[in-house]
């Protein structure tokens, strides 16, 4: 018997569901990558509540589900983030609905609901005592989540949890409604996974977090810094020897400091790549959206990380047609990017979250206007994208080979994430997993092409 995954949205969500396969695994499922494969008998979606366009899709799978079911029965459930009224809707939509940090208690609700077993349980924590206080009941759900290990689904790249939840309450955003208060899971367990991590031969491995640069904060000072976690993890590096490299995602712009820079700078092993979020380039923008943070602060931190990381690339996110934004502070968002020459963006065009506080305020900006910014920036990048690529041009790049394009050559990644396409060799003497050594013999704005050195 077997189970069909599909997670939406983030890297966090992906990283869930590798949990959850370790529960269904130990229950003697596998799994399929063929929703429709006749042995599947258990569905499920890990949800993201970010934005509205991927709810919309969890809505079409489960109806294209359910209208399934006559013809073959099979068990749905849905995880992950969830705003209140979504979930009041998927409990009529789904036969499980549950939050992410009682998954091992998943079992007992299958067994319940009368699907068959094919094998032993071999994974059981238990739920926590119900009454404890609300931060502190979060924390022993949570933490008895990462007790699990989870099913990676590669062998070349992982994503390890470091913290759960968001104590920023960004006007835009849902996740402090949907993944609870920051809570940090312990160095210890963290360091261990790293450790296990590249003693199996794994060669990329993100730190994950809603906001991994305030990891720490709620266990007033009984616990690592995150300056003092990414040391930990440079430490790593200089005792095995293995060559790997250690990203992290998200951090907020208030919480960078000079320590961590440095610490990046030290361990080659600490990539040298930073996801900066800007959101907007224009102070009365950010301070609706309650960033906590002015352009200057911003500013700042990016002088900082182009005097220490000065071979650093920087990504970001950025929101288009916010509440209230004029024309104006658009430009002003424009300007950052152009200030900022950022490596790559991720652009989104502004939707309001049921429960985030901008959603009881009026979506002022036009569909069509929202649409015309959000294809300005993403012309916009390729103009700022194209000559810093380009000056890669000729150089060696040091790059890790993760799978094949759809013509067949291998590609890859550079420390800073840019994609590389190895057109100039066939793989001859270089393997998927291997870090090799690359000449960039040509260059697009988000990518380039290289040949083995």
């Amino acid at each position: 018997m077997k189970y069909y995954i599909m997670p939406f949205g983030c890297q966090m969500n992906r990283s869930d569901s590798e949990r959850i396969q370790t529960v269904l695994n130990g229950m003697g499922y596998s799994e399929s990558d063929d929703e429709n494969h006749p042995d599947v008998v258990i569905k499920g979606i890990v949800a993201c509540s970010v934005r509205q366009k991927a709810i919309d899709r969890v809505y079409g799978r489960i109806r294209n589900w359910n209208a399934s079911k006559a013809e073959k029965p099979v068990l749905t459930f849905i995880s992950g983030c969830m705003l209140p009224a979504d979930r009041e809707k998927f409990l009529k939509m789904f036969d499980l609905v549950f939050p992410i940090d009682q998954l091992p208690g998943l079992p007992d609700m299958i067994r319940q609901y009368g699907v068959p077993s094919p094998g032993s349980l071999q994974v059981s924590y238990g739920a926590p005592e119900s009454g404890t206080p609300g931060r502190e009941e979060a924390r022993e759900r949570i933490e008895n989540f990462w007790k699990l290990k989870p099913s990676y689904s590669s062998k070349i790249e992982a994503f390890v949890p470091i913290q759960n939840g968001c104590d920023k309450f960004c006007t835009y955003c849902a996740v402090p409604y949907t993944r609870g208060r920051e809570v940090s899971r312990p160095s210890a367990d963290i360091l261990q996974e790293v450790r296990s991590l590249v003693e199996d031969g794994c060669k990329s491995i993100t730190l994950l977090g809603q906001n991994v640069n305030s990891y720490g904060l709620d266990k007033k000072g009984e616990e690592l810094s995150f300056p003092e976690l990414m040391r930990e993890v440079g430490k790593i590096g200089q005792e095995n020897g293995k060559e790997f490299w250690t990203y992290f995602t998200s951090p907020h712009p208030r919480d960078i400091n000079i320590e961590l820079l440095e610490v990046m700078a030290e361990y080659p092993v600490l990539a040298k790549w930073i996801h900066l979020p800007l959101q907007s380039g224009d102070d009365e923008v950010l301070k609706n959206m309650n960033r906590n943070h002015s352009m200057d602060r911003y500013r700042s931190v990016v002088q900082d990380i182009r005097r220490i990381l000065p071979a650093a690339t920087l990504f970001t996110d950025i929101i288009v047609g916010f509440n209230g934004e004029t024309a104006e502070q658009f430009e002003h968002t424009a300007d950052a990017m152009r200030e900022f020459e950022y490596d790559m963006a991720y652009i989104a065009r502004y939707s309001p979250r049921p429960g985030a506080k901008s959603a009881e305020w009026e979506d002022d900006v036009s569909h069509e206007e929202k649409d015309r910014r959000f294809r300005r920036l993403g012309a916009l990048l390729q103009e700022i994208a194209a000559p810093l690529n380009h000056r890669r041009l000729g150089t060696v790049q040091r790059v890790l080979i993760t799978g094949e394009d759809r013509k067949g050559f291998l590609s890859g990644y550079t420390q800073g994430r840019i994609p590389v396409r190895l057109t100039g060799t066939s793989g001859e003497g270089a393997l998927i997993g291997d870090f090799t050594d690359a000449e960039i013999i040509s260059t697009r704005p988000l990518s380039v092409e290289g040949r083995v050195f």
